[in-house]
């Protein structure tokens, strides 16, 4: 009967240090998983600056276009001003 009993126990220490291995590994994904999550989904500082640069290149795209447009009125009505002035002239 004991002889019986001593490989109960060398298969139960087998099984023992198979299941940590697979704990270990279990564990060693999991913490890379979520480790991938949180860089994916970024810190919420991060998403605030994100949202911020966004609303400054829109303004600033936005008070481009009113700039130019501006300037092209203005271009073209005063050259409209001198062609007609040489025409009058001659």
């Amino acid at each position: 009967m004991k002889a019986r009993t001593s490989r109960h126990t060398k298969d139960e220490a087998l099984l023992i240090s198979v299941g940590e291995s697979i704990g270990s590994t279990l564990g060693a994904i999991a913490g890379r998983a979520h480790a991938v999550q949180r860089g994916l989904s970024g810190s919420p500082v991060s998403r605030t600056m994100k949202r911020a640069g966004k609303k400054l290149v829109k303004k600033r795209k936005s008070t481009g276009r009113k700039i130019s447009r501006r300037g092209s009125r203005h271009a073209t009505s005063s050259a409209k001003r001198s062609s007609g002035r040489a025409r009058s002239k001659s």
